[in-house]
Order: C-alpha cells, then sequence, then structure tokens
C-alpha cells in the first residue's frame, strides 16, 4: 500500500479488497460467519417467542399485569418502531465509526434489554425493553450485513448472505417449539416459563459475544478511513492464517484500488448518492424489500387465526405448525444461495420473487375453493415461502453491495426502516381485519395482495437488478472516496 498527502485526507492505493476477494473459504470465515451472523437467529427467536406468549402474558397469575391485545399490538409496534430506530441510528455510526465497535456496541444493547425484559414487572417496562430489544436488532441489521458483506470473498457473497439472513427462521423455529415447553405449566409456573424464555436469549446472545469479540474490522473500511497500516498488517494476518489453514500459498492480487481518506460521510451526501447517482438501484430496493414485507404480513400476520378458524386447529398447536413452516424457511436460502452466485443474481431474484407471489395467488385460490385441509395450508405455505424467504433474504443482500462503501450501513439501515415499517406498521393495518375476519374472501384479498406487491418487486428486479455475482464490492459500486481511473 502507498500514500500520499496529509494525515487528514491521504491518497492511498491498496490491493486490499482484491487480496480480501481472493481467498479461498477457511476457518476464519467460518469464525466470522458464526460470530456476526448468528445474531439473526436471536431476532427469529424474539420475535416468535413474543407471538407465541402472548396469551399467557395476559392471564392472572403471569407476574405481569399486561392485555393480549398489548402484547401483540403495543409490544409489537415499539419492537418494529426500535428495530427502525436502532437500523438508521447504528447504520449511520456504523458508516461513521467503524463496524466492529456498531456490532459489538448493538450486541450489548441488545442482551442488556432482553435481560430486562425477563424481569419485567409492569405493562410500561415491558413496553420500554421491547423497543430497546427492536433498537439493538435493527442496529445489528446494519452492521453486521455491512461487515459481513465486506469480508466474505465474492465468489461466495451471495449464498453465505442469503443463509445467514435465511437462519432468521431457525431462531423462529426455535422459539415456536420453545414458547410450546415454556408455556407447560406441568413444568414451569405461569409466571416463570415466559421470563426463561427471554432468559435464553441473553445465553444465546452472550455466547455470540464471546465468538464475535474476535471478529476483525473490516479493512475496506480502514483503509479509507485513515487507518491504511492496521488495514495492511491485519489482512497480511489472515492470509497467512488461510495459508495455514488450507495448506497452500494464495495467488497474487492484481487489482488494484486509489482513495482519498475521509473520516466521516455527511446525510446530505448519502442521500444524493443513494436516489440521485443511482436512482434506479434506490426504486430496487425500495421494490424489493416491501414486497417481501407485504407477502410475509399477509401469509404470518393471521397464520394462528387461519388455522384456527378455519381448519380448527387447538390454538395450543399452531406452534407445530409454524415450526414446519419456520423450517422450510430456511431451506429456501440454504438450497438456492449458491444459484445466486452461479446462475446470477438478476434471475435469482426476479425468479423468486415473481414464482413465490404466482404460487400464494394460486394458493389463495385454493383456499377458496374451500379445497384445503390444515395440513395442505401448510404445505402450500411452504412451498411459498421456500422462494420467498430466498427472495427476502437477497434483499438485504440486494443493497448491502450495489451502493458505495462509505454509504453501504446507511443504505440497509434505510431500505430495512422502509420495509420493516411497512410490514410490521402499514402491514397489520391492512391484513388485521382482513385475515381474522373469518371470511374466506377477505383472507382471499390478504393473500392476493401480498403476491401481487412480491410479483412487482420481482418484475422491477427484473430490469434494474444488478449482475453482483462474483464481483468485488468496488466494481459494483465505485466509492465515493476513489480517486483517477477508479472513480
Amino acid at each position: 500500500m502507498s500514500g500520499t498527502g496529509t494525515a487528514n485526507g491521504r491518497t492511498v492505493t491498496t490491493r486490499i479488497p482484491a487480496r480480501l476477494d481472493r481467498l479461498p473459504w477457511s476457518r476464519w470465515h467460518w469464525m466470522i460467519v458464526i460470530g456476526l451472523g448468528t445474531v439473526w437467529i436471536l431476532d427469529g427467536l424474539e420475535v416468535t417467542v413474543v407471538g407465541n406468549i402472548a396469551s399467557r402474558l395476559s392471564e392472572d397469575g403471569s407476574g405481569l399485569p399486561i392485555s393480549d391485545a398489548q402484547v401483540t399490538g403495543i409490544a409489537a409496534a415499539l419492537y418494529v418502531a426500535g428495530a427502525c430506530s436502532g437500523a438508521l441510528v447504528f447504520g449511520w455510526l456504523t458508516d461513521r465509526f467503524g463496524r466492529k465497535k456498531l456490532f459489538l456496541i448493538t450486541l450489548a444493547v441488545y442482551l442488556a434489554a432482553t435481560a430486562l425484559t425477563a424481569i419485567s414487572f409492569s405493562a410500561w417496562w415491558f413496553f420500554l425493553f421491547r423497543f430497546l430489544t427492536g433498537f439493538g436488532i435493527g442496529g445489528e441489521y446494519a452492521a453486521i450485513n455491512s461487515a459481513i458483506d465486506e469480508l466474505i470473498p465474492s465468489k461466495y457473497r451471495g449464498r453465505v448472505d442469503l443463509i445467514i439472513n435465511g437462519s432468521f427462521w431457525l431462531g423462529a423455529m426455535a422459539g415456536s417449539l420453545l414458547s410450546v415447553l415454556a408455556l407447560n405449566t406441568d413444568i414451569f409456573p405461569k409466571d416463570i416459563g415466559w421470563r426463561l424464555t427471554f432468559a435464553l436469549g441473553v445465553v444465546l446472545g452472550l455466547v455470540i459475544l464471546l465468538v464475535r469479540r474476535h471478529v476483525p474490522e473490516s479493512p475496506r473500511w480502514m483503509f479509507i478511513h485513515g487507518h491504511d497500516e492496521a488495514a495492511e498488517e491485519l489482512v497480511e494476518q489472515v492470509e497467512q492464517e488461510v495459508e495455514k489453514d488450507t495448506g497452500r500459498s494464495l495467488p497474487p492480487a492484481e487489482q488494484e484500488i486509489t482513495v482519498r481518506q475521509r473520516h466521516s460521510i455527511g446525510f446530505g451526501l448519502i442521500a444524493r448518492t443513494v436516489f440521485r447517482s443511482y436512482p434506479k438501484r434506490a426504486v430496487l430496493g425500495l421494490a424489493l424489500f416491501i414486497g417481501q414485507a407485504f407477502l410475509y404480513n399477509a401469509v404470518t400476520f393471521g397464520f394462528g387465526s387461519i388455522l384456527v378458524k378455519f381448519f380448527d386447529v387447538s390454538s395450543g398447536a399452531t406452534g407445530y405448525y409454524f415450526a414446519v413452516i419456520a423450517f422450510c424457511n430456511f431451506l429456501g436460502p440454504l438450497f438456492l444461495g449458491k444459484l445466486f452466485d452461479t446462475a446470477g443474481r438478476k434471475p435469482m431474484i426476479a425468479g423468486t420473487y415473481i414464482l413465490s407471489g404466482v404460487l400464494l395467488f394460486g394458493t389463495a385460490a385454493l383456499f377458496g375453493a374451500g379445497t384445503l385441509t390444515a395440513v395442505t395450508m401448510t404445505a402450500c405455505w411452504c412451498v411459498v415461502l421456500f422462494f420467498a424467504s430466498a427472495g427476502a433474504s437477497s434483499a438485504y443482500l440486494t443493497v448491502s453491495e450495489i451502493f458505495p462503501m462509505e454509504t453501504r450501513a446507511m443504505a440497509i439501515a434505510f431500505f430495512y426502516a422502509v420495509g420493516t415499517a411497512a410490514g410490521g406498521i402499514t402491514g397489520p393495518l391492512v391484513f388485521a381485519d382482513l385475515t381474522q375476519s373469518g371470511v374466506v374472501g377477505d383472507t382471499v384479498v390478504a393473500f392476493c395482495i401480498g403476491a401481487s406487491l412480491m410479483v412487482a418487486g420481482g418484475l422491477i428486479a427484473l430490469f434494474f437488478a444488478v449482475s453482483a455475482e462474483q464481483k468485488s464490492l468496488e466494481s459494483i459500486a465505485t466509492p465515493l472516496s476513489a480517486q483517477g481511473k477508479n472513480a
């Protein structure tokens, strides 16, 4: 690495991005995946557990004076508001102060808020710490997605990002089954079982924190923000570790990039870059996030009510059905993820969005005709969400890689916040009466709304999606700090 100029605003030339992208898969990369990626399991666990224990919290003897409507309404809305706020706040801080500082802070916020939720004694306390739990989780999405994409080699970036985002559903499955155990009063008293579910989240978070301490700062962030010497030392250490692990020498990295270092990026420049310099990509990001948010709300918001009201499933058994659906959600990114790196981003993003939308239209038609049972309805949902979950995960991958590095975390935060708000605020307003009315035609309408927006997102991807497979992040979106021929 070479550099010229003053310490503030130096121009440096480096091969660090090329050196990171040409690394073969190794134990070092597994450490990154485990240390950073497993937080999505916690998010899935959190969201599912609260939904499943709502009825227990509102019962006499739970130790918490709160109603079912307050848990699924106010507390859920505050969690969503916290996630949106946390994504935006921590997204800006992540781009300004680095990935590592923030992914440690956001996990600490989550751990503290979840632990304090477990000892809730009143509704206001529960509401406050649900908001702060969401605040930490929202920050995780921005800090973690940006760090993962900057540390994982370009050859594997698509599949790794999809599988990590899809692991949310492993947490959802665990949360669903855990709630069945925790709500069993033959095992735990009413006022203890629900608290233990939150305590388990704290234990898992502490384990992740122990691993995460060893995850390094992003060298890409470091060399742009004036830490080029430290970035060079870090990459050399990683290369030595990978060579030792794989037993073979690394090929030379040829491609260079020259940047003028800067310490911070203002909101104005970020907004102009995302919406003025890349308007088609901004439309793509919005379409993908809003489409997947509405599809998931169309299916999952009234999931329990549909099974109970139309198929006479016991409310205590819906958790088992949800566990099956959650598992199929994870299988989508697991089995389709590699194709996003080989077949390509555009056909896979468009294909998963359009196909899942079309399949949901078909499910709506079968449901409206009265030909489904609880089992076949669940099977239809499983097929729809197998493809939809791969598409939804690719939304996070897309906004993480198609904007310049200096805006990456903030771009993830913005589109995540929009999608989360659409799903968590607008979605319930649209779907609450439709899926819980007990009228078949209303639920069909809900399905068709979600399916339509998913298909629309896929059609937009056909025209606007970027062929980012196996390309360096710097070639997909030139850094704002790039100089000369790189700019």
